[in-house]
């Protein structure tokens, strides 16, 4: 019996024509990562030929780190230079908005997961959030948060494609074509990804498993270099097939920055 083929892996995968995209890795509140990263892709961006030049972060955009008031409040608006700039949904924003709208009861578990840090950057004493009810933790973090902040993170999208690329912030379950994709696989998802081989219909562009360095497979990319522990956040540039990482990183003693070019895919 015939037997269709599945999706094959793509040998020299490339961004749309004429569209170049930089997505940026899980941040975790290090805003002064991102301060250094966004001046370096400014300046990247400034160096190529003018294109329709887009900006996604890959989720994760806040907890654990010191400042994941003044990373949000980056993304707020546009950024200066690009054509659009979006905001992938990541498993810590997700639990953030689900305890902030309807389910309070959740809030003690992302508190525990890096959000007592997030609390802090909005003003709300870490100490006073332990031990204290569902409803009072709600009633904190819901005054201290703006509306602004919470509006960002629900508008954010769950994947987009861009090319042979597709850009989300866990991965996809292999066999389910990428537009068959359920939401918490995009946000959740680890082991099932992240240890196959098998072609995807795409390369996907991720982060939330923390890496040292960038990883790259014939499948994916992963982008998620642990900024808030090992200090250092990582973008792709992709235009065509074209592929450079630029990367911010804090030495001890200055936050430095440094781009490399990478022909392709491994095979």
């Amino acid at each position: 019996m015939f037997k269709p083929k599945g999706p094959r892996h793509i040998a020299n995968p490339a961004g749309p024509k004429g569209k170049r995209a930089y997505a940026i890795g899980d941040i975790h509140g290090r805003y002064d990562l991102l301060e250094a990263l966004l001046w370096a892709i400014r300046k990247d961006a400034s160096e190529r030929p003018t294109l329709d030049t887009h900006l996604v972060s890959l989720g994760d955009l806040i907890d654990r780190g010191p400042e994941s008031n003044r990373v949000v409040e980056a993304f707020t608006g546009p950024q200066e230079g690009f054509m659009s700039t979006n905001v992938l949904m990541g498993n810590h924003e997700e639990m953030l908005l689900r305890g902030l709208t309807g389910e309070a009861n959740l809030l003690q578990g992302w508190l525990d997961h890096g959000g007592y840090a997030c609390a802090e950057s909005y003003g709300v004493n870490a100490a006073y959030l332990r031990g204290q009810t569902a409803d009072t933790q709600f009633d904190a973090l819901s005054a201290a948060i703006p509306d602004s902040h919470v509006s960002v993170m629900r508008k954010a999208l769950e994947c987009i494609r861009f090319g042979d690329f597709l850009f989300t912030h866990a991965g996809i379950r292999p066999g389910v074509a990428p537009d068959q994709q359920t939401a918490r696989d995009m946000r959740w998802i680890r082991k099932e990804f992240l240890e196959s081989d098998a072609p995807l219909g795409c390369v996907v562009v991720h982060g939330h498993t923390v890496t040292d360095h960038v990883v790259e497979r014939s499948n994916r990319v992963g982008l998620d270099t642990g900024a808030y522990k090992t200090g250092l956040l990582t973008a792709m540039m992709i235009e065509g097939p074209e592929r450079v990482f630029i990367k911010a990183f804090d030495d001890g003693n200055r936050i430095r920055v440094s781009r490399e070019l990478r022909p392709g895919l491994p095979d």
